[in-house]
C-alpha cells in the first residue's frame, strides 16, 4: 500500500523546525499573505513561533487570506444525531461499546424527520447527519433512508454525513442519495496513540480508516471533510500529518479536502479516558488554526460548539469558517430541547441559533446557510478551481446574504434582524462584480416579496 503518513518524515520536519532564524520566518510569511498555501517543512516553522509579535503577525494574515478567498461569510450547520449505538471502543468517546450507563437510542425515520423539522424551525437550512458504528442499528440503508427521508418531509437544503468508513460499492450506493460532504476523522495520525485509543471494534483498523477518502473519492465524492481529535497526540505531529494526508489527496486527485474539522477533546460521560495526555491550551490552538488556514488556504474550517463562546468569537477572525450552533449530541436531543445523560460528549457554547446569527452579525461577518454550491455542481476539483482563480468570493458573499434576507424574513428575532440588516446594507454594496450587484439588489428585492431560495 502506498504511504500516505510517514511518521519518522514528520518527526524530522519538527526536529528541523525548531532552529529558524527570523529572517527565514519573515520569508515564509511573506508567501503565506498571497494565499497560494504553504509546504509541511514551512507550516511546522509556523507552529514553533513562539513570540508574540510574529504569532501577531499570523492572525492578521490568516484573517486577511481568509477573507479574500471567500469574503466574511460565516457558514451555519447542525449536527443530527441518528443513533448512539456503537460497536467500537474508543477510549475518549461516550458511545463507546462498553459504556453500559449510556441509554441506548436509535431514532426511527418519523423521529428523524421530527428531528430535522424541530432544526428548520430555528431557521437551519444544512445538516450534518452522525452516527455511531452499528451495522445491525444503523446499516448503510438506513443511513440512506434517513437522507431520502429528511430531503422529501421538510426544507433541509444539505445534508453532509459523518459515518464510519465503508467500502467502495458503499460510497457509490450513498453518492446516489445526494449527500454533500462525506466527513471522517483519522482522529490521530500517530499509530501507537491511534491504537491505545481504539483498542477493539472495527475502528481499531488504522489503515482501513486512513484510506476512507481514497474509496470515497474513487467512488464519485468529490467533497471530503478530515479532521484529527486535538488532545490525543502531540498537536504539532497530528496537524503536520494532516497536512500530509490533504497534500496526498490533492496530488492523487487534483483535490484535497473540502473541509478540515479541528475538535478539541473534552470531556464525555462514560468516557474511559481520565485524563488529556496531551492537552492544548487555548492560546496554541489559535496559533494552529491560523496556521491550517494559511497552509491550505482554500479549504473551509470547521468549529464546533465544544469551545466557548468568547473562543468561537475569536476564532472567526483567525481562519473558520464554518460553525456548528445550538448544537445537540444526543439523537432526539432537538425535538425534546432538554440536556441528556446520551451525550458523546459536552458542549461549550449553548447559544441558540438566534443568538448566533445576531452574534456573527454584531461582529461584521454574514452567517450564512448557503447549500448553493453543491446544488449546481461546484464540488471537488470544480469548485477548487474557481476558488484558486478568485472567483468565489464574489458567488459565496453574494450568496450568504441572500440566505440571510431569507433568514431573517422567515426566523429571526426583532434584535437579530436589525443586527443582520446593518450587514446587509453594507456588504451588499460591496461585490467587485457589477452584474452580480445589479441581479443580488433584484433578488433581495425579489425575497422581499415573497420568493424564497435563490442563489447563484
Amino acid at each position: 500500500m502506498l504511504m500516505i503518513i510517514n511518521e519518522e518524515k514528520i518527526f524530522d520536519i519538527l526536529k528541523d523546525a525548531k532552529y529558524i532564524s527570523e529572517v527565514k520566518i519573515d520569508k515564509i510569511l511573506e508567501k503565506a499573505k498571497l494565499g497560494k498555501g504553504l509546504s509541511l517543512e514551512e507550516t511546522a516553522i509556523l507552529l514553533n513561533v513562539e513570540d508574540e509579535k510574529n504569532i501577531s503577525k499570523i492572525f492578521n494574515i490568516a484573517k486577511s487570506v481568509k477573507e479574500d478567498i471567500y469574503g466574511k461569510r460565516i457558514v451555519l450547520f447542525a449536527p443530527l444525531y441518528l443513533t448512539n449505538k456503537c460497536i467500537n471502543n474508543c477510549l475518549y468517546c461516550g458511545f463507546r461499546m462498553d459504556n453500559r450507563k449510556l441509554p441506548r437510542k436509535t431514532l426511527e425515520i418519523d423521529e428523524i424527520i421530527e428531528e430535522a423539522k424541530a432544526l428548520e424551525k430555528s431557521g437551519q437550512k444544512r445538516l450534518l447527519l452522525v452516527a455511531g458504528e452499528d451495522n445491525v442499528s444503523a446499516p448503510l440503508d438506513y443511513i440512506i433512508e434517513s437522507i431520502k427521508s429528511i430531503y422529501e418531509n421538510s426544507d433541509m437544503r444539505r445534508l453532509n454525513i459523518n459515518s464510519a468508513p465503508m467500502d467502495k460499492e458503499d460510497f457509490i450506493k450513498l453518492k446516489k442519495s445526494e449527500i454533500g460532504t462525506y466527513q471522517c476523522f483519522q482522529e490521530t495520525y500517530h499509530k501507537e496513540t491511534y491504537k491505545k485509543m481504539h483498542p477493539t471494534g472495527p475502528k481499531s483498523d488504522y489503515d482501513y480508516r486512513l484510506t476512507v477518502m481514497d474509496r470515497a473519492m474513487e467512488a464519485g465524492i468529490d467533497d471530503l471533510g478530515m479532521g484529527v481529535l486535538y488532545g490525543l497526540y502531540d498537536y504539532k505531529f497530528d496537524t503536520i500529518a494532516l497536512l500530509m494526508h490533504a497534500e496526498y489527496l490533492e496530488k492523487k486527485y487534483n483535490c484535497g479536502p473540502h473541509t478540515i474539522s479541528v475538535p478539541r477533546l473534552r470531556p464525555a460521560p462514560g468516557a474511559k479516558m481520565e485524563k488529556i495526555e496531551y492537552p492544548i491550551t487555548d492560546n496554541e490552538f489559535k496559533k494552529l488554526v491560523a496556521i491550517i488556514r494559511l497552509a491550505v488556504p482554500y479549504t473551509g474550517i470547521i468549529l464546533s460548539t465544544r469551545e466557548s463562546v468568547k473562543l468561537r468569537d475569536e476564532l472567526l477572525d483567525l481562519g473558520v469558517s464554518q460553525l456548528s450552533a445550538n448544537s445537540s449530541t444526543s439523537p432526539g436531543g432537538y425535538k425534546e430541547k432538554k440536556k441528556h445523560n446520551s451525550d458523546q460528549f459536552y458542549t461549550n457554547d449553548e447559544r441558540s441559533l438566534d443568538q448566533v446569527v445576531k452574534s456573527i452579525s454584531d461582529t461584521g461577518y454574514i452567517p450564512s446557510f448557503c447549500t448553493a454550491c453543491y446544488r449546481v455542481g461546484r464540488t471537488g476539483e470544480e469548485f477548487m478551481k474557481l476558488v484558486k482563480a478568485g472567483k468565489m468570493k464574489s458567488i459565496c458573499r453574494s450568496n450568504a446574504l441572500l440566505t440571510l434576507k431569507e433568514h431573517i424574513l422567515d426566523y429571526a428575532s426583532i434584535e437579530t434582524t436589525k443586527s443582520a440588516e446593518n450587514i446587509i446594507d453594507n456588504l451588499s454594496k460591496s461585490i467587485e462584480n457589477q452584474n452580480i450587484q445589479d441581479e443580488l439588489d433584484d433578488r433581495l428585492k425579489r425575497m422581499e416579496n415573497g420568493e424564497r431560495d435563490l442563489y447563484f
